[in-house]
């Protein structure tokens, strides 16, 4: 997997899901220009080819004019030249919700990922996108499974390689919606290398530079930083027993406020460059 020494020039957008209309707004307003080429990545859908429409539709009502939805599944590889050609000539590529395995099943190891992120390396013109599914496969690791009491035991969750756009960072989706803190914190728990970020449905993060992430929407980011962590007992405990774990640091951030990602630091907007 390409990796650089130097931040990357691209912005990544994730949403925590639900209604996108704000986001997708946002999107075309970041765009350089409104004829700048969008491909819609579905297939974490299971309709994909209604789901593509649907996004397609969405932002040419917004104005975009060179909007289309690029199919990738078991019978169009990613990697026809085709699809890279695609990935080319594209300013933003968008991931909708559905299942996120979906997509790392269809990307990881390809020829397109590895394009992919050497245009968000290199791109200061490039854009991510993802909303839901869509955005929990832009970090390191993505968690899979974790429901309720029963994440906080060891056992409990299930992670899985994403497609590491950004290094060290585990987002969740859906987050205070679907009451997915214990699932969060003990995934940071067990990779405290990783930055946990949980969004709220029509919440999300703009990532610059990969370095720095800004806040929108209507509802709350919380993000868990496990760096500081002490007396985790994840090496211990036995299978279905309470995982624990102090200094485990939790922020909550709402609309314009900035983090760092790997060490939160807060920055009104009124102080935001």
């Amino acid at each position: 997997m390409l990796q650089s020494s130097t931040p990357p020039l691209g912005t990544l957008v994730a949403l925590g899901g639900g209604d996108d209309d704000a986001m997708l707004a946002l999107l075309s307003d970041l765009l350089p220009a409104l004829d700048s080429r969008v491909e819609i990545l579905a297939m974490a859908s299971s309709d994909a080819t209604r789901t593509g429409a649907n996004y397609v539709r969405a932002l040419r009502e917004l104005g975009c004019t060179n909007v289309h939805h690029l199919k990738i599944d078991e019978r169009h590889s990613a990697d026809k030249p085709a699809a890279l050609r695609r990935l080319c000539d594209a300013s933003l590529l968008f991931f909708t919700g559905g299942d996120q395995e979906m997509i790392t099943e269809s990307l990881r190891g390809t020829e397109f990922l590895r394009q992919l992120l050497h245009r968000y390396h290199t791109d200061a013109q490039f854009f991510i996108g993802g909303t839901s599914a869509g955005a929990s496969v832009l970090g390191d690791l993505m968690l899979v499974d974790g429901h309720g009491w029963r994440a906080l035991r060891k056992g409990g969750i299930r992670t899985v390689p994403g497609l590491n756009v950004v290094p060290r960072l585990l987002i969740d989706q859906h987050f205070v919606e679907r009451g997915r803190f214990g699932r969060l914190a003990h995934a940071v728990l067990a990779h405290p290398m990783c930055m946990g970020i949980g969004l709220a449905e029509e919440t999300g993060i703009i990532v610059r530079a990969g370095q720095e992430a800004e806040v929108f929407g209507d509802g709350v980011v919380m993000v868990l930083d496990g760096a500081q962590v002490q007396g985790c007992n994840l090496g211990q405990a036995g299978r279905g027993e309470p995982i624990a774990g102090q200094d485990l640091r939790v922020h909550l951030l709402v609309a314009g406020q900035r983090f760092l990602l790997r060490a939160p630091r807060l920055a009104g907007p009124e102080t935001a460059p």
